[in-house]
């Protein structure tokens, strides 16, 4: 069993790879399943949708799942939901199994996310959070990237049947790597007989405040994903090249998201780091639009966007006490992923009235401003006593 804490952050970032594995496989390979299962795209829309809808439901019972039978049991549960799912996908070529496929996949992949966030905490609080949660969360955009390269090579030798073989036998390998080598967190406490178990009062009130900001952040980094290519088309571009030009911005992103973590621990400073990037990110939304060359601006959104994501994720851990670390984690997921769902609708129908892809960059810079707000009102509610509780 491993018990040194960046061993198990290696661990930890490897096994969640597979999730961003799993979630980008119907996107990458959409054509195909177009073709094979004479489907439409707002049928695809619906599968790749299916993954995070149980999360608004599931977020919160999964942390209070994993504070009853333990962090480990509940990851490997969810990996095994993983792996169902996408055995399901694979070998069963109805449409309707595809759907239950993925849905099973996206409930296993929301209590892995809600728990390995709190493992990670677990681990670091009081230390080097910043920097672990900024490692943590590139895990996704690795996995997205990962999918992008390997996925339409397997799908050309063996078809859609290959490339999700594929992504199971990753999670596979995940499963045993965690069952193994995970090992318990050093001097946690043990629960008090009536000690409280979940965020109250103003702690609460932190964690949704943190919760929202997290859900802002990550919905204006899918402006970028989501309805950039549909900006670069609208102004003339092809679908293969502003592709390609929006894929700038992901790859810069897995560079400065563990970097803007690691600033954040070495100066002392993750407020600073939060603003400024935040900053940084909603200026950028807001000169793409209106840019000449917009390849610039993008890989300065790929440099800048990623900063403030783990002095973000490292909010909770500034709140929450190891008792009240699994309900806590799962609020601010329930959060975040009601956000997932409503934010894009909210920028397609701006879209759709505006009659340009344009206005959802703004959007996603309004988002960011708002960021700004609760990040202020976030340390509002945050007292000296309960700061110092949760660096315990």
């Amino acid at each position: 069993m491993l018990q040194n804490r960046w061993s198990i952050l290696a661990l930890i970032f490897l096994v969640r790879i597979g999730m961003g594995l799993q979630f980008q496989a119907v996107p990458t390979l959409a054509p195909l399943y177009l073709a094979d299962y004479h489907v439409g795209i707002t049928d695809i829309g619906l599968l790749i949708g299916l993954y995070f809808a149980p999360g608004v439901l599931l977020a919160l019972p999964g942390g209070a799942i994993g504070q009853r039978y333990g962090d480990k049991s509940v990851v490997l549960l969810g990996l095994a939901l993983m792996i169902a799912g996408g055995l399901l996908m694979a070998f069963d070529t109805t449409w309707t199994a595809q759907l239950i496929g993925r849905l099973i996949a996206g409930i296993g992949g929301i209590l892995l996310n809600v728990l390995m966030s709190k493992m990670i905490t677990d681990w670091f609080a009081g230390k080097e959070i910043a920097t672990a949660m900024g490692i943590y969360v590139n895990s996704w955009p690795f996995g997205i990237a990962l999918a992008l390269v390997t996925l339409p090579w397997l799908a050309s030798a063996g078809g859609l049947q290959m490339a999700m073989l594929g992504v199971t036998a990753y999670l596979a390998l995940g499963f045993v790597a965690l069952a193994t080598l995970y090992g318990t967190p050093p001097a946690q406490p043990l629960a008090i007989p009536g000690q409280a178990s979940r965020p109250e009062g103003r702690a609460l009130l932190s964690i949704v405040t943190a919760g929202t900001i997290w859900a802002f952040y990550n919905s204006a980094l899918a402006m970028v994903f989501g309805f950039g290519p549909l900006m670069l088309t609208q102004r003339g571009w092809t679908v293969a090249a502003a592709s390609s030009a929006i894929s700038i911005v992901l790859w810069l992103a897995t560079l400065s998201v563990p970097a803007g973590g690691i600033l954040a621990d070495r100066t002392g400073r993750p407020s600073w780091l939060l603003v400024g990037g935040t900053g940084a990110f909603a200026i950028g939304l807001l000169i793409a639009p209106r840019a000449d060359n917009v390849v610039i601006v993008f890989v300065a959104l790929g440099l800048l966007s990623g900063l403030a994501a783990g002095p973000i994720m490292s909010l909770p851990a500034r709140v929450l006490t190891p008792a009240t670390r699994a309900v806590g984690m799962g609020i601010f997921f329930t959060v975040f992923y009601a956000m997932q769902l409503i934010a894009p609708w909210l920028a397609g129908k701006l879209a759709a009235s505006d009659g340009s892809a344009s206005i959802t960059f703004d959007f996603g810079a309004t988002l960011l401003g708002a960021c700004l707000v609760l990040h202020a009102l976030f340390w509002k509610f945050v007292t000296p006593a309960t700061a110092a509780k949760a660096a315990a």
